[in-house]
Parts: structure tokens; sequence; C-alpha cells
């Protein structure tokens, strides 16, 4: 089973390269890992819940127009653990206005739900843009989105015991659809799949006349990457 998710980070690439290669800033933001330890040659021990794994760094690229890659391979032998294996990667792509962070890893055996695992990697992905973006650290952001969390909950109980039943309904619905604060981290906000690259135009006719210029929808989307080519890879 296979995770990717990718967001838009605006700061620098060397920031988010610390924050996410230093294994005790990763443990700060990363909802999957409750410790991260860093051991000698580029392997790590990680611990979820008292569950411990470990990982190996199986590679770093650094390419010339400024992305770079790194990718890992971990598992764990506890009895307890619903990960036997897996591996993955991290993309870091510059952009105009920051980088392109995306991850994609698959997992065995499939115990996990895909959307339980995508959900945790994707908001903690927000949670570290919140950080990198606005200062706001790794525990105050979980402060306010379990704040968050219990105010919904007890609206949703407010009005179940105080509105007639459709109203409780409707007004528990909406409690639950509204978006979460800015401020807050929300898996949401991350894509679930590699943006698409633009559609070629339709060939012309042959009775048309030639135009000199391609059209802007003609142009290749040069911030849509291929992940096909890739090796192997990092958690998220």
């Amino acid at each position: 089973m296979h995770v990717y998710v990718e967001t838009r980070i605006r700061a620098d690439l060397e920031d988010l390269w610390q924050a996410t290669q230093d294994p005790s800033q990763h443990q700060r933001w990363d909802l999957r890992f409750g410790r991260i330890d860093h051991l000698d040659g580029g392997l790590f021990r990680y611990a979820t819940f008292g569950i411990s794994g470990t990982g190996v760094s199986t590679g770093t690229r650094h390419a010339a127009d400024g992305s770079s890659t790194s990718a890992l391979r971990f598992g764990s032998r506890h009895p307890l653990s619903p990960i036997r294996s897996g591996s993955g990667y991290w993309r870091y792509i510059p952009t105009a206005d920051g980088v392109r962070f995306l991850t994609s890893y698959g997992y065995r055996p499939h115990v996990l739900p895909t959307r339980l695992m995508w959900w945790a990697t994707a908001w903690s992905f927000d949670r570290l843009r919140l950080w990198l973006e606005t200062g706001r650290t790794p525990r105050r952001s979980l402060c306010q989105a379990l704040a968050e969390v219990f105010v919904r909950a007890a609206v949703i109980l407010l009005v179940a015991s105080t509105l007639p039943p459709l109203a409780a309904v409707a007004v528990s619905a909406a409690a639950l659809a509204l978006p979460p604060l800015p401020g807050t981290p929300a898996a949401r906000r991350c894509l679930r799949r590699p943006p698409r690259p633009l559609e070629k135009p339709c060939p012309r006719s042959s009775s048309a006349p030639s135009a000199t210029r391609r059209s802007p929808a003609s142009t290749p989307n040069s911030s849509a990457v291929s992940e096909s080519g890739s090796t192997a890879a990092k958690p998220a």
C-alpha cells in the first residue's frame, strides 16, 4: 500500500531540510513518531506508543536544479507493530515562493488503513508548515488542535441536549464541516496525488493557419514532477 502527500511551504529549503533530517527536530512535528534517535552508519531508531523500530538512510541526492531527495527503509520486529517493513522518500523542490515538499512511501503488512496513514502524514506536514512559516511551535499547534476538537465536541453535546433532533443534527453537521482555524494543522490542506500536468492542446486542422506562438496552455507545467523514476524513500 502506498501513501503520497504533498504540501507547499513558504520557507528556505535549508531550514526545511534541517527540520526534517535532524532526528531531534523531526520528532517534534511528526505525529507518527514519539521518539527518533540517530545511530551510527546512517541508522536510526524510532518509537511510537512504546513500539520500536529501526530505519536506515539509503541515499541522498542533490540535483543540479536545486531539488533534493532523501530515501530510506524502515521496519520493526516488535510483535505488536502494525508495520513490519516499508520504504519511501522525501523530495524538496524549490519554487518561486518556497518549497514543494512531498513524500511517497509504501509499507506492509497493510494492517493500518491507508486513509489513516495518509491523514497522520498530511496532518504532520501541515504542522511542520505552520512551524516554519509562522514560528508556531509543534507543541502549540497540537494544543490548539486539541482545544478546537474539544470546542466542537462541546457544541455538539450542547445542541444535542437542548435543541430538537433535526435542529441538533443540522448544527452538529455544521460544527463538523467548518474548516479548521488557519493556525490549526489540517490534513485537508495537503495533496493526495501528484498535480497533473496541463493537457496538450488538440492538433490543429490542416486547413487552419499555423500559429507562430504556442498558447500558454500548450506549455508543460514545470512544477509538476513525475515520481515514477524515484528509487526509495522516507516515511513521512
